[in-house]
């Protein structure tokens, strides 16, 4: 794709040159990001540059950017292409080279084999889609693997189980949806992957997906195309359960907790209300905001391939933690497997270990029932 292509396809003619997108940038500051001086390089003198990696793979493709443009440009969808040309030239960094070689190879950008991807359900009796069921609990790659968001993923299917829907997994089938692949630039391996899933969720018949992870539900709603499956996040689910009586929430659990809006779940797809219902109808806990939240809230910098690269400075994940604190909340809930571990990464460093709790909303839901 060349400079005029990348223009008309990005709008950037109708660029104001505000630098609401740059200013409005939670990496801006840090990273030395002006996603407006790359715009301007393409429309107004036709240049490709691709500049330094720590700018280019500061971006977390959170959206913000594209949510307050006057002119509804998607500066972060321009740079994904930018990072498209970047891999094509193979400037890219060795971290996310890797997970990118991961995903084509076992399915997952965490560099394990394929036929570990359901342990993380041993102990529990979890059907395979293909028994007759009633949705698909697709896990995702960080939740299938990662020891600390397994815990995530066995609260889930717990949860599914005590208010007793039928639901099934992939198993050691289940692949990567290819959000932070699509992210990272490496659209080739998307459009892949995207076959691959379709062909897969076709073959067992799969009507209704529910996901854990913010990434894979914004990949299979949006970036998917034309699908004939239904997509919900697990706090869109829980919630109608709550609603229809299918839990008994017996146990107090005393404690202030504050919500993490995730920006593929908020800002990308406007998923607000149902995690606030699901925490406001467990006994005892009282749910206060955070100064930015919602379409406002402060990424926790993991999305856009950022789980696999680390741009110097203080990171967003510490300033959350630390605004968590000081507004007093003793639990940080959350509801995407990547904020989970960065938030819990923030914990540490900024010495909150023993003050500030980070639990998903599923594992929050069974502290209660």
């Amino acid at each position: 794709m060349n400079a005029q292509e990348l223009a008309q396809k990005h709008k950037l003619l109708e660029c104001i040159h505000c630098g609401i997108c740059t200013g409005s940038c939670p990496v801006a500051r840090k990273a030395n990001l002006n996603v407006r001086k790359y715009m301007r390089e393409v429309a107004a003198n036709g240049k490709l540059t691709v500049h330094p990696q720590d700018e280019l793979w500061s971006c977390t493709t959170c959206a913000t950017c594209g949510i307050r443009c006057p002119k509804e440009i998607t500066p972060y969808d321009f740079l994904i292409d930018i990072r498209s040309l970047a891999v094509e030239g193979g400037q890219i960094a060795t971290t996310l080279r890797d997970a990118l070689e991961s995903i084509f190879k076992n399915g997952n950008p965490w560099g394990r084999i394929r036929s570990k991807r359901s342990e993380w359900m041993q102990e529990m009796k979890v059907k395979h889609v293909s028994e007759g069921v009633e949705f698909l609990y697709y896990v995702g790659c960080t939740p299938a693997y990662d020891p600390r968001v397994q815990d995530v993923a066995k609260a889930i299917a717990k949860g599914f189980e005590k208010a007793h829907v039928n639901f099934g997994t992939l198993g050691d089938e289940e692949n990567c949806c290819g959000n932070e692949v699509y992210g990272m630039g490496e659209k080739g391996l998307f459009e892949f992957l995207v076959e691959e899933n379709v062909k897969l969720f076709g073959k067992y018949g799969v009507k209704q997906l529910v996901t854990g992870c913010p990434h894979s539900y914004h990949s299979f709603k949006n970036r998917y195309g034309q699908i004939d499956f239904e997509v919900l996040h697990h706090t869109q689910i829980f919630a109608d359960l709550i609603e229809k009586g299918k839990f008994e929430l017996a146990q107090s659990l005393n404690k202030t907790v504050i919500y993490h809006d995730p920006c593929f779940l908020g800002k990308q797809n406007g998923v607000y209300e149902a995690p606030r219902k699901v925490i406001e109808a467990i006994s005892g806990v009282k749910l206060i905001e955070f100064a930015r939240s919602k379409e406002r809230s402060l990424c926790c910098e993991g999305g856009g391939g950022r789980m696999w690269v680390d741009i110097s400075g203080e990171r967003l994940s510490e300033m959350r933690v630390r605004e968590a604190a000081e507004a007093g909340a003793e639990i940080l809930a959350v509801a995407c497997p990547f904020c989970l571990l960065t938030f819990e990464d923030a914990v540490k460093t900024t010495g909150l270990e023993g003050k500030l709790q980070v639990l998903d909303i599923a594992e929050l839901l069974m502290k209660s029932v």
